[in-house]
């Protein structure tokens, strides 16, 4: 039976799997400005913990697995309301970014948390510390299915143990891996290899 998949993984290969691929299959980490600020924004939630705020409860650094999806990870926030249905939030640094990453990684916890807690959830929330707002995320059936191509994405490099070649576009100006990964040196890879998949770009980014 295959590893359970940590649901960081997918953020990172949603959002470039030469970025996982240097994360979870080189072990290779480096911080920039906006890892270090998300760091700090994720200190509060990573302390674990829970508190009563009205009628709703909140759990901070909540473990979470799927051993149906084959998923594992930790909760930045779950809120449960009061009948008891628990509710995803993601804790994010910056802007909504263009592609569907966090949205994947916010859908994966939910995946989680219906297997957990034997329900259904329709909704959850990423929260943007720059603007100190959050959005709501629908948990549709085309970003759900995202969530198990963007897994089995990351099992497939972890099994390959090969570097996908680098996204060299606009991601690259936000990615503490950029002195690693070198996106815009000269390279040749096989010809036909093509490790990106189209399917996860076109899920609707109001999903």
């Amino acid at each position: 039976m295959d590893e359970e998949i940590m649901l960081s993984a997918l953020q990172h290969y949603v959002f470039c799997p030469r970025q996982c691929a240097l994360i979870h299959v080189e072990q290779t980490w480096a911080e920039n400005t906006f890892t270090a600020r998300g760091a700090q924004n994720h200190e509060r939630a990573h302390a674990g913990g829970s508190e009563e705020r009205g009628d709703t409860r909140t759990l901070r650094a909540l473990p979470l697995i799927s051993r149906q999806h084959g998923l594992e990870g930790v909760a930045d926030v779950v809120e449960l309301l009061p009948d008891g249905l628990p509710r995803p939030v993601e804790y994010k640094s910056g802007k909504a970014k263009p592609r569907l990453a966090d949205e994947v990684q916010l859908c994966a916890q939910a995946l989680c948390l219906e297997e957990m807690f034997a329900v259904s959830i329709l909704e959850g929330y990423i929260y943007h510390a720059a603007s100190h707002k959050r959005r709501v995320v629908a948990f549709t059936p085309e970003l759900r299915q995202a969530v198990l191509e963007a897994r089995d994405g990351v099992r497939e490099l972890l099994r390959a143990r090969v570097l996908p070649p680098p996204a060299a576009d606009d991601r690259c100006q936000f990615c503490s891996l950029y002195d690693e990964c070198e996106p815009f040196a000269p390279r040749t890879f096989p010809r036909g290899y093509d490790p990106f998949s189209t399917a996860l770009e076109t899920v609707s980014e109001d999903a």
